[in-house]
């Protein structure tokens, strides 16, 4: 990026000695400043954030330790298990691993780093057993009443 500006100001600079040279000229190069004010605004609000972003998501991948519990960019929960260069292997259930692209880590969540082999379950909550007999005879029931009747006939 130092070079981009350097090589911009250095060309601002041949322009300003070429039509001081030429005399009168037909070009200002004060017209080019708002283009170059553009230019340094959409560095320091989408550039710069940008980067400073990449740099920190770097530094997270390359401190991915074993039974950290990340989250993939896909929505993914699991615990670390192993770590190459490119990819992660984690455990989201138990027994059950799968290999994920390291870039694909999203982030380590905070507080959960377990250091240990297994995953927990304590985010897994089992179903209600609310009245499940009463639902299947209230259905038994609406479905006996609205089987299929012949119409009855009447006289006409």
């Amino acid at each position: 990026m130092k070079y981009v500006f350097f090589s911009v100001f250095g060309f601002l600079a041949f322009i300003s000695s070429a039509s001081a040279n030429a005399g009168g000229g037909g070009f200002d190069v004060m017209s080019l400043l708002p283009i170059f004010l553009i230019f340094i605004v959409f560095y320091f609000l989408l550039l710069r954030p940008q980067q400073k972003k990449a740099k920190a998501h770097q530094e997270l991948l390359g401190n991915l330790r074993r039974g950290d519990k990340v989250i993939t960019s896909g929505g993914i929960i699991g615990i670390v298990q192993k770590t190459t260069d490119t990819e992660v292997v984690l455990e989201i259930a138990e027994g059950v691993r799968i290999n994920v692209v390291k870039q694909m880590i999203s982030e380590v969540m905070a507080g959960q780093s377990t250091h240990a082999a297994k995953p927990s379950t304590d985010n897994v909550t089992a179903l209600p057993k609310v009245a499940n007999k009463q639902v299947s005879k209230t259905a038994s029931k609406t479905k006996k009443e609205t089987s299929a009747q012949p119409p009855k006939k009447t006289k006409e």
